[in-house]
């Protein structure tokens, strides 16, 4: 393994983190337009409907997937093109 991928390691780790920070503003942020009198459902608060609750989970995860298939990629094109190495 190149020294410049021991490096990538830990920073992908931490893009990940952020990503993560990222994608939860974004969720809040789409379900306080989509219900702006009410938070977004905890999945053990059994006075909300579970269509409620999956429907939030499931906007959750797509946010979540997005950002860090996009971080990712971003991550290993900024790679490719600062070493001329490939991550494969």
């Amino acid at each position: 393994m190149s020294a410049a991928k021991t490096v990538y390691k830990p920073l992908s780790i931490a893009s990940s983190v952020v990503g993560g920070l990222i994608a939860g503003k974004i969720f809040t942020e789409i379900w306080q337009r989509i219900n702006p009198d009410d938070e977004e459902p905890d999945p053990k608060d059994l006075s909300r409907t579970a269509r409620e609750v999956f429907i939030a989970a499931a906007v959750q995860g797509l946010i979540v997937g997005v950002v860090r298939a996009a971080l990712a990629r971003g991550q290993a094109k900024g790679f490719a093109a600062l070493t001329d190495e490939d991550l494969s």
